[in-house]
């Protein structure tokens, strides 16, 4: 006859064999055709979708349906369908899978650059976890599938990733958590970073069920640094102990690289010690107080400051002469304002009228000659 008879197909239906599969479009082309009084079955977590001409008509929601005028009345007015299925139906069926699709798989493509106290700029790299359902089969047609033929996960996921990354790195930057304090914020960067993509999803017809930030990673250097930190806290503040921690340290990397044997370790053990030497250096002189300069000696005659120890003034030429201690008798520098031995304050100094030895200003009689002055 030329021709091909199509096949009247009497029940409508959908057994998702897959996990990810959202859309399917059942096959109503040259070869099938549905006719007045079909079944359509929906099942659980599915709806169904007729498109006439390009136009989105009745949704089904789950369960048993004879079709016919009745059954589809938006389809019906928008084409004028006044007929409908007393001729083969050429329209097309769409199946939309509701259920929720879980444990989808985000991560930081790039690092976040965020500003952190302690720190200063650094780079953090996180991955979790989100889940997703499709919550306006009609809305998500228009924005999303269109006409394709099979629609699945893979088709969307990496846009979700995108926008996912996107508001999170937001949430994060603007919170001014410390990096120190990420790891106790997982769950509450996970519930503000949902509310801003739900607006995002509610413009494709999809609702984010849940999102969930398993880990928020430093740079590896920035993680090594942490943990030699924390090895000194442990350890406590002697540099002795910071001393052996390197040498242990050296040691075991020679240990694990044969080619560096002994000469790798000595190595090693000579930076260590090195290391802890200058630190203990730099704490010494860090905490030890400053030695004040020796007070300047004074000319017996003229009060002009001369070296310590100097024998003549640089200035008059005055013999510089020890004197006695006024009240202990005991020898006294020259220039010198107290006792070293009583304590007794030396004032002005005189010659002697006899023999021109220096003596206190109020002596009564010359330590040297003895005579009365």
């Amino acid at each position: 006859m030329g021709f091909i008879k199509k096949q009247l197909l009497k029940v409508i239906e959908w057994k998702d064999p897959t996990n990810d599969v959202m859309v399917y479009r059942f096959p109503t082309d040259d070869r099938y055709a549905v006719m007045n009084g079909s079944q359509l079955i929906v099942r659980e977590s599915q709806c169904a979708i007729f498109v006439l001409e390009g136009t989105a008509g009745d949704v089904f929601a789950p369960g048993r349906y004879k079709l016919e005028s009745s059954s589809l009345p938006l389809l019906t007015v928008i084409k004028n369908w006044k007929y409908a299925f007393e001729n083969p139906y050429q329209g097309e069926v769409y199946f939309i899978n509701t259920k929720q699709f879980t444990d989808r798989k985000w991560g930081t493509t790039n690092p976040i650059m965020m500003r952190d106290k302690d720190f200063g700029v650094i780079r953090l790299r996180g991955f979790g976890t989100y889940s997703f359902a499709v919550d306006n089969p009609q809305v998500f047609m228009r924005e999303l599938f269109g006409t394709n033929k099979l629609y699945t996960v893979r088709d969307i996921e990496e846009y979700l990733k995108k926008i996912i990354v996107s508001r999170l790195s937001d949430v994060i930057a603007e919170s001014k958590v410390a990096a120190l304090d990420l790891a106790a914020k997982y769950d509450e960067f996970g519930k503000a970073a949902r509310i801003f993509l739900q607006e995002d999803l509610n413009k494709i017809g999809l609702q984010l069920s849940a999102l969930y930030v398993e880990n928020l990673s430093l740079p590896p250097e920035v993680e090594k640094s942490l943990d030699t930190r924390t090895t000194l806290g442990v350890l406590g503040d002697s540099m002795d102990k910071f001393t052996q921690y390197q040498a242990a340290s050296a040691l075991r990397e020679a240990a694990n690289n044969p080619s560096g044997g002994l000469a790798g370790a000595g190595v090693g053990l000579g930076a260590g010690f090195a290391m802890g030497g200058m630190m203990m250096e730099a704490m010494r002189g860090a905490g030890a107080p400053k030695a004040e300069a020796p007070a300047a000696a004074k000319c017996v005659k003229c009060g002009a400051a001369i070296k310590e120890g100097a024998k003549f003034c640089p200035e008059c030429g005055a013999k510089q002469e020890a004197a006695a201690c006024p009240a202990c008798g005991k020898p006294v520098k020259a220039g010198a304002k107290f006792c070293p031995e009583c304590g007794t304050a030396i004032s002005g100094k005189k010659k002697c009228p006899h023999c021109g030895a220096m003596m206190p200003e109020y002596g009564k009689f010359c330590p040297d000659c003895g005579k009365s002055v």
